[in-house]
């Protein structure tokens, strides 16, 4: 039998829609977690998921992905219903990064890496897979531990292993959940560094953040969940309002321009401490 013959993804503009949900609505164990979410991205962009636990933004990632079904509404991947791409179509359009990466059997870093591969065989983009795990190891900076166990890595030095799998995945899509959060500083820009790149080259990107931070100073849009819905969504300096996070958050809150670069700085607000002896 001759095995089914893959779609693969073309080129586009930047600008061009890859993805999208349209009135989104998704139940888990009997629970509304997302009601009548509309969201899209497009080829250069990168657009951040923020909001409190809870709020869906983990679940809306999922269903992005086709790795969650929805109730009702629709998830639209490269101009079709995400249902109509085969499993392999799928892997050559979106690569999805989970929170946390677990493997039962003992493989070497760079193993894990060109596991990211795996869509392309039989595909002219095959040749590519040496030189694509080599510049994603490169760019996640774990090529200096390539021959170590993944088993036997810390959880930040893990992460990294996990997003350069994702690199060298070379989809035109990406979707990462929380990449950022068993980082350091230094590592955590880095990952928003290579997200801001990959839009820069023509990808779409939507990234799940806690760090509001983060997410104002690197994401062109910033999609606010908040009980199931997008409370608002748009450039970082118009969606950090503070009555809108103070009440999303539960937690009142003050926005700053950083003094050097002008970027939404959010803050806690706070009683100044008392020093006084």
């Amino acid at each position: 039998m001759r095995p089914r013959r893959r779609t693969l993804p073309s080129p586009a503009p930047l600008g061009t829609v890859r993805a999208e949900v349209r009135a989104l609505r998704v139940r888990l164990g009997g629970r509304t977690v997302l009601a009548e979410v509309d969201l899209r991205v497009a080829a250069g962009e990168v657009v951040a998921l923020v909001g409190p636990n809870g709020a869906g933004k983990s679940t809306l990632l999922a269903a992005l992905a086709q790795d969650l079904p929805a109730e009702s509404g629709e998830v639209r991947i490269d101009g079709r219903p995400s249902d109509e791409w085969s499993a392999g179509e799928l892997a050559l359009r979106r690569a999805v990064l989970p929170q946390s990466a677990q493997l039962s059997f003992p493989f070497a870093v760079e193993e894990v890496v060109r596991m990211g591969r795996a869509p392309w065989a039989g595909t002219p983009a095959e040749d590519e897979d040496d030189s694509a795990v080599r510049e994603a190891m490169a760019v996640a900076e774990v090529a200096g531990f390539a021959s170590r166990p993944f088993a036997e890595l810390s959880g930040g030095e893990r992460a990294r292993v996990a997003l350069a799998r994702v690199l060298a995945q070379r989809t035109p899509l990406l979707l990462l959940d929380e990449p950022t959060a068993a980082l350091d500083l230094r590592h955590q820009e880095l990952v928003l560094r290579v997200c801001r790149e990959r839009a820069a080259a023509g990808a779409a990107v939507v990234v799940v953040l806690h760090d509001l931070g983060l997410a104002g100073a690197h994401a062109d849009r910033v999609a606010v969940l908040h009980e199931g819905r997008i409370a608002a969504d748009g450039p970082p300096g118009r969606v950090y309002a503070p009555e809108l996070l103070s009440r999303v958050y539960s937690q009142p809150v003050e926005v700053i321009d950083h003094p050097r670069t002008g970027e939404p700085l959010v803050l806690p607000r706070r009683d100044g401490r008392d020093f006084a002896s």
